[in-house]
């Protein structure tokens, strides 16, 4: 008799660490998520690792708090071993993750009135 096997995964997935090059302190993200202000919430992190198995998963940093300010977008699994100046000179101070393909009229969209879609989480 076969066994049933239920995953546990849940994606998008992002890595945040403290120190460059994916070391120090270590905190996990899962789901869709904004993440407001990231100091506030996590500390000063200078690495990640994005991963869904999705390509058109999105990631977006934003250069201000509350998903304001200039961002980036990435597309599907990202490792960036230092965050240091990524967003036109600056740190990323918020970010959203998403399984799916969030459209730049949509990442404009939450920029604007910093209010993210159905079925996000908002840390």
């Amino acid at each position: 008799m076969k066994k049933a096997y239920i995953s546990q995964a849940t994606f998008p997935r992002l890595r945040l660490f403290r120190d460059e090059n994916y070391t120090g302190r270590r905190f996990v993200i899962r789901g869709n998520v904004g993440i407001r202000n990231l100091e506030r919430s996590f500390g000063d992190i200078e690495s990640l690792r994005f991963f869904s198995p999705n390509s058109g998963a999105t990631l977006v940093l934003f250069s201000r708090t509350n998903f304001r300010g200039n961002f980036r977008v990435f597309r599907g699994t990202t490792n960036i071993a230092d965050l240091d100046d990524i967003i036109a000179g600056n740190d990323p101070d918020s970010i959203i993750i998403s399984n799916t393909r969030l459209s730049l009229t949509e990442i404009r969209t939450i920029r604007r009135t910093g209010t993210l879609p159905s079925g996000f989480r908002s840390i």
